[in-house]
């Protein structure tokens, strides 16, 4: 099983979602059995508590599932890095690391989606540095430089560079990283975990052959976004 993993009744629960599981499994059960025990005579009120706390734990459950799917690695092919909708195609200024143009692909992330963030490419980690910032939501342009973030540029092994830029939203307020500066890393590895969604962002050559649309749904690790 994935090191990032445990399995919770039948799905692959991430490690990441284990304390929120386990804190708002024990919150729901002590106010249960707080309103059974002093008003026992509100029964019908506390079965559709009882019910509704069920589904609230079963969807924060589902919030941090792991899917099953198999590594893709081709050199010079792109992978999605999250699982979403692109809501962004664009040739922009990418100023915090490269200085110039590139092609910008921004995939959001609703509360729904797979929350894990993989690495695109092979490669090896030049850059990682995290930024503090706000909470705007995440498919408004100006969350990719205001809100709390984090960038990683992995440089494959025909020299091109690629950014990631995991960007936290309106609910999202914790981002994971696990990538290291001078790290080699594979396609298909865990980069990390956006808590409750949001959005990556993905700067590439101009180079890239873009073999996404706008407002595609896309799955990360599965979806071919670009060629280099």
């Amino acid at each position: 099983m994935d090191e990032n993993a445990k399995k919770i009744f039948w799905l692959k629960i991430h490690r990441e979602g284990l304390k929120i599981i386990g804190f708002s499994g024990l919150f729901l059960l002590l106010v249960n059995f707080l309103l059974r025990y002093f008003a026992p005579q509100w029964f019908w009120i506390n079965l559709v508590i009882g019910i509704a706390s069920l589904i609230l734990w079963a969807i924060i459950i589902y919030f941090f599932r792991v899917p099953n799917r198999a590594i893709f690695c081709e050199h010079g092919q792109i992978l999605a890095p999250a699982d979403g909708k692109v809501v962004v195609i664009e040739k922009t200024f990418e100023k915090e690391y490269f200085n110039d143009e590139r092609i910008q692909i921004s995939i959001f992330m609703s509360p729904l989606n797979v929350h894990i963030n993989w690495i695109p490419v092979n490669g090896t980690v030049s850059y990682s540095q995290y930024h503090p910032g706000t909470y705007v939501v995440a498919w408004k342009p100006k969350a990719s430089e205001e809100n709390e973030r984090f960038t990683t540029v992995v440089k494959t092994f025909n020299d091109e560079e690629i950014l990631i830029r995991q960007i936290a939203g309106k609910l999202a307020r914790r981002i994971v990283t696990y990538a290291l500066p001078e790290m080699e890393c594979v396609q298909g590895q865990q980069l990390g975990f956006i808590k409750f969604g949001s959005r990556v962002d993905i700067f590439l050559p101009l180079t890239a052959t873009i073999k996404v649309t706008l407002n595609q749904k896309v799955k990360g690790n599965k979806t071919l976004i670009a060629e280099i």
